[in-house]
């Protein structure tokens, strides 16, 4: 009876955790609105980059895949945040193209070609050469790499930050929110007992730590008078 009762509070806080997760990356996925606000306002991208996006929908199908139950049976919360970020995603790279000039216009639409393609060579090879284990960890290196390009792509703005004097590129909340949902799918994957899952707190705090440094920057006159 007591065995019991702590596998449902195990349970119940594993699920928690992974709620909680799902309720942070919401967050984190609404945090560039301000960003394409800005853009469909002014009919441009200006010096925004499209690429941080491009990594996230990579890093999001990857770890959808991964949450499949035909691939890791249990922890389809993982699938769940994954394929709305992956929407997200996709929505956000949608207007970037829209409002880019055309040479990157060009650019991004070949870089969303190559995300799909490489995520449909993914699966193909996951489900034609491996078995349920090789497939779980073939997947879940993948997932680990891909999460790895997604936090590291904000350090391809911060020439920009830098040149500009500004962090409006490299917003805060979305530094907060990376580490608020890393936190809580580490939880999650300690209570899993999945390593590929609870390895992004230290990503998370990376790029909590680079980014809080951020905010003490001054602002550039240039930008106060296009603002």
């Amino acid at each position: 009876m007591s065995l019991t009762i702590i596998s449902s509070v195990y349970e119940v806080c594993s699920d928690a955790a992974g709620i909680a997760g799902n309720i942070f990356a919401f967050g984190l996925f609404l945090s560039p609105i301000p960003t394409f606000r800005r853009i469909i306002r002014n009919g441009s991208t200006e010096q925004f980059s499209g690429m941080p996006y491009i990594y996230a929908l990579l890093n999001c199908l990857i770890c959808l895949w991964y949450g499949f139950p035909i691939i890791s049976p249990g922890i389809i919360l993982v699938a769940t945040v994954n394929s709305i970020g992956a929407v997200f995603q996709l929505i956000y790279i949608i207007i970037f193209i829209a409002y880019a000039t055309k040479p990157m216009k060009l650019k991004m639409l070949g870089f969303l070609v190559s995300v799909f393609a490489v995520f449909a060579s993914i699966v193909f090879v996951s489900l034609q050469f491996l078995d349920s284990s090789s497939r779980q960890l073939f997947i879940g290196y993948l997932s680990v790499a891909s999460l790895i390009s997604m936090f590291a792509s904000p350090l391809l703005i911060i020439n920009l930050v830098i040149k500009m004097k500004s962090v409006e590129y490299m917003p805060f909340s979305l530094s907060l929110a990376t580490f608020l949902m890393s936190l809580a799918f580490f939880v999650y994957g300690l209570l899993k007992h999945d390593p590929f899952i609870y390895v992004r707190l230290p990503m998370g705090l990376e790029q909590y730590w680079e980014q809080s440094n951020w905010p003490c920057m001054p602002i550039s006159k240039e930008l106060h008078k296009r603002n």
